[in-house]
């Protein structure tokens, strides 16, 4: 470009001279519908949708009305098949696409929820001679292991035995109870290893080998109060596993009681739908929650919401180093949990849903083709387990049409429940 220029300035003085300026050189030109971006094909493929409607005519032959059923496939440039896209529709665990968006767009994917231990009282060749205090901020996966580990730094800074009460304060759940007094009861057992039952040995019993079993004895009751008692100092905080890794727990078994307690501490069911639906740019029609679980016929979200919610979960971690497979369960990579049972193509991330006359299932191909090939299937007839028959064999036509360029890798990562190293003393 800048020979061009010269010449073409050097063109000018001639021109003023009135000389014969030398031709410019030619150069070649892209259109921009030529441009590498759009190498991926944006028109429709007349395989896929004679594939969707085979499967349509499937269902349909099952006895199961088309009228109930909703389909929506799309890559990034174009739409591939639909069925009644835009109808919101009893959508069971799609719900919680809804609540994960709603947890990052709360929290980001690194956030943690801390719970932090207070003292009232001295302490003194291992007797707390007072309260202990445990303050929740909502984390929705602290459970047996997470016990065992809080009662092993309270053992290593020097607490046995609590001569007075367990208090509890704000949102502590445990073990996926949401009733904070039983929560705290819970806790009181976990903290004391003379007290437990055999399902909190065969927990500890799947920690690293050697971990120490705890001993904190606490001699009085379990109090559930709205603030914290005068003169409680901090002792301990206890750090949940990051907001990133709650999701795909919640997720890859399609936790209930997970997906209430994050839509809670995000708001409610009303803010999560409203982030969702801004988040994926469709209408607050086209989702409907009384919930973030999504238990009830009531959690309405249309084919096209799912896949839009998923493609803007993965817009959102464009510089993030986790993309939406990493969130959901994939097919080839985690055998555990909703898919197990289920014939996925390989490298197919999806979220399944499932209620009494309702199988749901939204997801992502990744194609070598089209790229990233988002869908949605929502059925609802009184066979689920026939559903997710045809379901998997929806897919699995489509993997065989396309060449699917899996990322799975070679272990399954799984979480440390019960790391000692997410329990952080408080010096002085």
């Amino acid at each position: 470009m800048s020979e061009i220029f010269a010449l073409t300035l050097g063109n000018l003085f001639l021109n003023i001279l009135g000389r014969t300026p030398e031709p410019l050189p030619s150069v070649s030109s892209v259109s921009w519908q030529e441009a590498e971006i759009f190498a991926v094909p944006t028109d429709s493929d007349q395989v896929v949708e004679e594939i969707v409607a085979d499967y349509l005519e499937k269902v349909a032959a099952l006895g199961f009305s088309p009228n109930q059923q909703g389909v929506y496939l799309q890559s990034e440039w174009a739409y591939l098949g639909d069925h009644q896209p835009e109808m919101p529709m009893s959508a069971a665990s799609l719900t919680k696409i809804a609540t994960s968006i709603a947890a990052l767009e709360t929290w980001g994917t690194d956030h943690r929820f801390e719970t932090l231990i207070h003292a009232v009282g001295k302490i003194e060749k291992g007797v707390l001679q007072g309260d202990l205090i445990v303050q929740g901020s909502g984390d929705p996966l602290f459970v047996w292991e997470e016990a065992i580990a809080l009662g092993n730094q309270l053992n290593q800074i020097g607490i046995r035995e609590v001569t007075g009460n367990l208090i509890i304060v704000g949102d502590f759940w445990m073990n996926f109870r949401s009733d904070v007094q039983n929560s705290g009861e819970l806790l009181q057992l976990g903290l004391n290893s003379a007290r437990w039952s055999r399902i909190v040995q065969q927990q500890h019993q799947k920690l690293p080998p050697k971990t120490p079993r705890p001993q904190v004895a606490i001699a009085g009751l379990v109090r559930v109060e709205n603030n914290l008692p005068d003169g409680a100092r901090l002792l301990i905080r206890h750090q949940s596993l990051t907001v990133a890794e709650l999701v795909k727990q919640m997720n890859l078994y399609s936790n209930n009681a997970m997906a209430e307690m994050l839509a809670q501490s995000a708001g409610g069911a009303d803010l999560v739908a409203q982030m969702a639906a801004k988040a994926a740019n469709v209408s607050p029609e086209e989702i409907q929650l009384i919930n973030g679980s999504g238990l009830g016929v009531e959690n309405r979200i249309s084919p096209r919401a799912s896949v839009a919610m998923l493609m803007a979960i993965e817009e959102k971690l464009a510089d993030n180093p986790l993309k939406v497979n990493d969130l959901f369960p994939m097919a080839g990579r985690d055998n555990r949990g909703t898919i197990e049972w289920r014939s996925i193509p390989d490298g197919v991330a999806v979220k399944t849903g499932t209620l009494a006359q309702v199988s749901a299932l939204a997801g992502v191909i990744p194609t070598q083709e089209r790229g990233p090939v988002w869908f949605s299937i929502i059925n609802y007839g009184p066979n689920v387990d026939r559903f997710r028959v045809e379901q998997d064999k929806l897919l699995q036509r489509l993997a065989q049409h396309w060449q699917l360029t899996p990322e799975i890798s070679s272990e399954e990562i799984q979480p440390y429940l019960g790391d000692p190293q997410r329990n952080l003393k408080v010096e002085g």
